[in-house]
């Protein structure tokens, strides 16, 4: 009962508060890549707008109505915490703020059929981005047809005079491109984007010999602008620059603005982020989450990043959740890629890993190769022992499997955890 109250308090507030002030609305949704898609996005407009974004992955019909209120910690159980927020949302209505943002950038989430209906509805968007489609939630959506029937209400709602953002690259996203009546760009790294991404190197530090960044060229409309992502090494993050730079373009930013805006961008914990590890190694951490496409991309740039002879490449994942009937085969063919790449060390976490572990095995690792543990903090002091000098470590795993407990474990300074990895608040700590 008090959750339904206040689902329909905060729902209702923020639609006073939205009609009061009229701020542009950005949204975007999609399987993967939403939140690197939004903080791309709040860089490049803040150069010239007064602009709000959802905080962390506040994604649903509580983060994004307190995303629009303007208070960036959910009070949880606390009763008195809510009354201050209900407060805050009646100060607003009542007494005009000046600085109530021209545009909010809203993370639109979906974890069950009609999510995204109910979101948009409270904060109908000029702007609807799509970022991808793919096997996430299948749990709760059963099929990917149906995940996409829910992502493309994003461009769906959106009226003539609106833009809708879709990843060229991705056939599930472009197969809903006649859902909407509003303008459409697309962006990607093929050939027929809008805004394309070609010529994309890894820059490599001359001393250290470890990655500085990612360099590449974006062609619009027949123009080519060079760009360059520091602290950026896998190339499925440009996607997220590339929706960034179109949302930039809607509300008339140019390129080079907009690129130089990125520049200042940092990785978010979590997403791809280089890390020094113990004995002089490198540590990718993608432990933010996990889903078969991503793990992919994850597992391309492990591969591609040059490494010192004699240096080893592991590929440290946790169980990807949610898969529904899916977990098998999509841990399956992990094992089958890891294996075909040539990657030497395999280590998994979780039951549902165990899978990727044989897989890899049948397809020619050698079980030497290999190693499985039911939690991250075994495999975190296996590895302290396992690795040495100058060998790349991936670190992957959906978020309750608890995969940065291992980047922890083998961090050059743990110390500056709180700084560069995910789930370091109380709440996480003592879980």
């Amino acid at each position: 009962m008090f959750k339904s109250i206040l689902h329909w308090k905060l729902r209702l507030l923020s639609k006073l508060i939205i009609r009061k002030y009229h701020p542009e609305i950005v949204g975007i949704t999609g399987s993967v890549g939403k939140t690197s898609a939004k903080e791309n996005t709040v860089a490049v407009l803040r150069s010239r707008f007064n602009v709000r974004a959802s905080v962390k992955n506040y994604n649903n019909e509580i983060g994004l109505p307190l995303a629009v209120i303007g208070v960036d910690k959910t009070p949880g159980r606390s009763i008195w915490g809510w009354l201050k927020v209900f407060a805050i949302a009646i100060k607003l209505l009542v007494k005009k703020d000046k600085d109530y943002p021209e545009i909010l950038v809203l993370e639109m989430g979906a974890d069950k059929p009609g999510d995204i209906r109910y979101l948009t509805n409270i904060a109908p968007c000029a702007v609807g981005v799509l970022t991808y489609i793919s096997h996430a939630h299948t749990e709760f959506f059963k099929t990917i047809k149906k995940i996409a029937q829910e992502k493309r209400q994003i461009i769906s709602h959106l009226n003539n005079d609106g833009l809708a953002v879709l990843n060229f690259d991705n056939e599930m996203v472009m197969q809903q491109a006649t859902a909407t009546k509003a303008e459409i760009i697309t962006y990607g790294l093929k050939e027929g984007a809008d805004l394309q991404a070609t010529d994309i190197n890894i820059i490599y530090d001359e001393t250290t010999g470890w990655p500085t960044g990612l360099n590449f060229k974006i062609n619009y409309k027949g123009s080519v602008v060079p760009a360059f992502l520091p602290g950026f090494v896998a190339e499925h993050l440009i996607y997220s620059a590339l929706a960034g730079l179109c949302v930039g373009i809607y509300f008339g930013l140019n390129l080079v603005e907009g690129i130089e805006a990125l520049k200042k961008q940092k990785p978010i914990p979590g997403h791809m982020c280089l890390i020094p590890g113990i004995k002089n190694t490198m540590i990718i951490d993608d432990t933010y989450n996990s889903s078969p496409a991503p793990v992919d991309s994850a597992l391309n740039t492990l591969k591609q990043i040059t490494l010192t002879p004699g240096a080893r490449r592991y590929a440290v994942l946790g169980d990807m959740l949610e898969l529904g009937p899916e977990t098998e085969n999509c841990h399956r063919a992990v094992g089958l890629k890891i294996a075909e790449l040539g990657i030497d060390f395999l280590v998994t976490v979780g039951e549902a890993s165990k899978t990727t572990a044989a897989a890899a095995v049948e397809a020619g690792l050698n079980r030497d190769q290999v190693a499985s543990f039911s939690k991250s903090p075994e495999a975190g002091k296996f590895l302290q022992e396992k690795i040495q000098k100058n060998d790349l470590i991936l670190v992957k795993g959906s978020q309750g499997v608890r995969m940065e407990k291992i980047v922890k474990e083998i961090m050059a300074e743990p110390l500056t955890a709180a700084d560069f990895l995910v789930r370091q608040d109380g709440r996480w700590l003592e879980s």
